[in-house]
């Protein structure tokens, strides 16, 4: 089951992904799939290595950038680095989506892409709350 969650043209998020959803994403047009989720974190969940070659198989491309709490300066930096190279949709995911969110969003909001403001109505339009996300 998919549930990928729009939030910009070039970003949707999701909970945990499986290998099969993979194809479900070609199809819908991503182009790369970001993992945030570090291995081993539960373990029913799918190891980084089984996504990654799901995803290549779906001819997507891959990236993982595992987020433990909070990510840290250099993971929203590759994050971002990540989705701005990516040359189409990007669809990231962890355990709920959150940590992919506020990920992507500290990169846009750093690199004066978007207001705190905008990003916190995005992710409120995607079912998140980046309320606490961002400096006052």
């Amino acid at each position: 089951m998919t549930d990928f969650r729009r939030v910009t043209d070039q970003l949707s998020v999701a909970p945990q992904i499986s290998a099969a959803d993979l194809a479900d994403a070609a199809d819908q047009g991503f182009k790369l799939v970001i993992n945030n989720r570090p291995d081993g974190e539960d373990p029913t969940q799918p190891s980084s290595a089984e996504i990654e070659a799901a995803a290549r198989a779906a001819g997507l491309d891959y990236v993982h950038i595992p987020v433990r709490g909070g990510p840290t300066p250099d993971q929203v930096e590759a994050n971002h680095r990540a989705v701005e190279a990516a040359g189409g949709p990007v669809l990231a995911f962890c355990r709920s989506g959150t940590r992919s969110i506020v990920t992507w969003s500290l990169g846009q909001f750093q690199a004066d892409e978007r207001s705190a403001e905008e990003l916190v109505e995005l992710g409120a339009q995607a079912g998140y709350d980046l309320s606490g996300a961002f400096p006052r």
